[in-house]
């Protein structure tokens, strides 16, 4: 007999990313509780519509900037108040930044690294402790970082050391949960190319540029079993490699 379990409740952090709306979208025609954040009230508002409309068990939104980490854990205390716990944090947002910028200007380097990593720490770390608390082994933690961060190149370092720095912290949370029993899990997904506003300044086209619902679909398999470093989608994990081996002498001669 086929197990089956519960609807998730799910606090979504970057709640109004294409990924994160279209990986709500399936969790929805589930019956999956959700906790939406975002920094814009009306677009959580039309987020929230839509996905009660499509199946969800409710739906509450929490207007916030990500990057007030003060209240990462009364956001926590508020997910679990609004659904009756919390067994699934998706963590979503994210900047490209500009390279170039941020080489000359340390304000936009600081955005870069702000956004990508520094606060998501705090946000990671809140949620950590909140899935051991409230689900045990029926947590999952799942983050959106980038196979930029597999090794610097000069067209993106300065995001690329955010994303790496990401992968590692839920790295060694896998590692600590492996260790204990009833344990959440800890959930990375390297995503390449991927086709959304975020990415509206870059040339598209092509088998590597993925949709948002492409990312959807590995991010919902992978709630259920897989990680932590899940590269999205697949054929990624074989390209980074490439160029994770690549020489020095060989690798400083493409423009990456």
């Amino acid at each position: 007999m086929t197990e089956t379990r519960s609807p998730r409740k799910v606090l979504i952090l970057g709640a109004l990313s294409a990924m994160a709306a279209a990986t709500a979208r399936r969790l929805a025609a589930q019956g999956a509780e959700f906790v939406l954040t975002g920094r814009k009230a009306d677009a959580l508002e039309r987020e929230a519509n839509d996905l009660k409309a499509r199946g969800a068990g409710s739906v509450s939104i929490q207007v916030i900037d990500l990057l007030e980490t003060s209240r990462c854990d009364a956001v926590m205390d508020l997910a679990v108040e609004a659904m009756g716990g919390l067994d699934t944090v998706l963590v979503f947002y994210g900047i490209l930044g500009d390279q170039a910028q941020a080489e000359t200007d340390p304000q936009e380097a600081e955005r870069i690294i702000a956004v990508n990593y520094s606060s998501a720490v705090h946000w990671v770390m809140a949620a950590a402790r909140a899935l051991e608390a409230h689900a045990g082994s029926s947590g999952v933690l799942l983050t959106a970082s980038s196979v930029a961060g597999d090794r610097g190149r000069r067209s993106n370092f300065v995001y690329g050391s955010a994303k790496a720095g990401l992968s590692v912290l839920m790295q060694g949370l896998a590692h600590k949960w492996a260790a204990q029993d009833n344990a959440p899990r800890a959930v990375n997904l390297k995503l390449g190319f991927v086709d959304t506003p975020m990415t509206d300044g870059i040339e598209k086209g092509g088998p590597l540029w993925a949709k948002p619902d492409d990312i959807a679909a590995i991010a919902e398999r992978a709630l259920v079993k897989g990680g932590p470093n899940v590269y999205a989608p697949w054929f990624w994990r074989f390209i980074m490699l490439a160029i994770r081996v690549t020489p020095f002498f060989v690798f400083n001669k493409v423009n990456l």
